[in-house]
């Protein structure tokens, strides 16, 4: 029995995947930005039409700005369980652009609250300082959940994000904390061993990846609870470890759920439910949907009063087959079109050759000769008649022995085509056979 994915276990908590949270910043795409961004806090020289003081805040605000930006994109598309980098470029939402606006207000209106209190009394401007340290994860899960300032400052939506964390939040809390110093930690290890402007990049450097290192943990604890917090686990994403891992696109999960439901309805013999909504999703779908085309060819197949019908879908199908190198399958709808209608026939000249082609490679010179049957004639005056030549007169001499069935070609192409490839080809097909070399009678009677 296959095991469906409800009953497979949770992912594993955070604290047996901190590595990965670590190594996060230092993949291919994050590493190069957060250089490129901690490089520019030396541009302020440039800006010469500002203080160098004024310069260089605002360009550390840009910096910032960011490499938040980009922190809310690591929560956001985590919480999906997308934790390589080099899948971000599928995934994008404007709103992920103001979260570092919507945050910053967040933490001025709670420094404000704060303020207040401790001049009301200092105890308990300590103790709103406490709180606000507690929940400020909850509320930034809140706010990449909803993407809603408010919601984000509403105490019941952020308890409920507590709620659904658990214990667990706890020890969030104790891990982001031990991360919010590893910067101020990591400057002052490196900071003694440098010293002028490259300082400036080091220290935007620690400060941009132990903020991802946080940020691809609070992803990951978000999807952890993915179910409870609103997301969907994109297909690809990692489960666990040893865990089937869906790898399928949202376009290939959906054909598949139309496939089953066709073919429910075809088991159930409702066979006109069952055409339309074969009918309807390829109507839908782009017009090179391969599952769409399939789907609709074979419920097509099942019913005799829509031959017409299927003889139709079949000369658009046949040639997307034959583009995406599934030669097999369209020679099978061609040969099932044929049996329904044998004067079925294809409008593509080159088509008709590709499969005259397929089957010949597969052997089957009976079945190519089928297909270049009054090919000429069909296709009067075509670039592609001497290669229809050729490849009927190797049918005829390869594969049934019949050389002179091909001599009548030969000629055709000789008055028509003289100078051509192909001429010169089935020429050399026809070349007469080497007489036998006179045997010596000397040796004949040694023997």
């Amino acid at each position: 029995m296959l095991a469906t994915r409800d009953s497979l276990p949770p992912p594993p908590p955070f604290w047996h995947r901190l590595n990965s949270f670590f190594a996060f910043p230092l993949q291919m795409r994050p590493l190069a930005y957060g250089l490129l961004l901690s490089f520019c806090s030396l541009l302020f020289e440039g800006v010469f039409f500002l203080p160098d003081a004024v310069a260089l805040i605002l360009i550390e605000i840009g910096i910032m700005l960011a490499a938040s930006r980009y922190g809310f994109k690591i929560i956001a598309l985590g919480a999906r369980g997308i934790r390589d980098s080099s899948d971000f470029g599928r995934e994008s939402s404007d709103e992920w652009t103001y979260l570092p606006w919507k945050l910053f207000a967040i933490t001025l209106v709670q420094a404000f609250l704060i303020g207040w209190l401790a001049y009301y009394a200092p105890i308990l401007g300590t103790v709103g300082l406490f709180v606000m340290s507690f929940t400020y994860p909850a509320a930034v899960i809140v706010l990449v959940q909803s993407g809603s300032f408010f919601q984000a400052m509403n105490p019941g939506h952020v308890m409920d994000t507590m709620r659904i964390i658990g214990w667990p939040y706890a020890l969030l809390c104790f891990f982001l904390f031990l991360l919010s110093t590893g910067a101020q930690v990591a400057m002052a290890l490196v900071m003694p061993m440098f010293d002028g402007r490259i300082l400036l990049p080091i220290a935007n450097f620690a400060v941009i990846y132990f903020g991802w290192v946080m940020a691809s943990l609070l992803g990951y604890v978000m999807f952890q609870h993915h179910d409870a917090f609103g997301f969907d686990a994109v297909p690809g994403s990692e489960i666990d470890d040893g865990r089937p891992v869906d790898r399928r696109t949202p376009e290939q999960i959906a054909a598949q759920r139309i496939d089953a439901e066709v073919a429910q309805l075809v088991t159930e013999g409702d066979l006109p439910a069952a055409l339309g909504l074969a009918y309807e999703a390829q109507r839908t779908a782009a017009s090179d949907d391969l599952a769409a085309q399939r789907r609709y060819h074979r419920v097509l197949a099942l019913m005799p009063d829509k031959t017409a019908t299927m003889l139709d879908q079949a000369k658009r199908f046949i040639p997307l087959l034959m583009r995406r190198d599934l030669s097999s399958e369209a020679l099978k709808v061609f040969k099932t079109c044929k049996e329904k209608d044998k004067a079925f026939a294809l409008d593509d000249a080159q088509m008709v050759i590709a499969m005259a082609r397929a089957e010949w490679r597969g052997g089957d010179a009976h079945a190519t000769l089928a297909l270049l049957s009054g090919f000429d004639k069909r296709f009067r005056g075509h670039e592609a008649i001497p290669q229809a030549y050729e490849l009927a007169a190797r049918a005829l001499v390869q594969g049934l022995g019949r050389a002179d069935m091909a001599q009548p070609i030969l000629a055709t192409m000789e008055a028509r085509y003289p100078d051509s490839e192909q001429t010169q080809e089935v020429r050399w097909l026809l070349r007469p056979a080497p007489e036998a070399a006179p045997q010596d009678p000397a040796a004949t009677v040694q023997a």
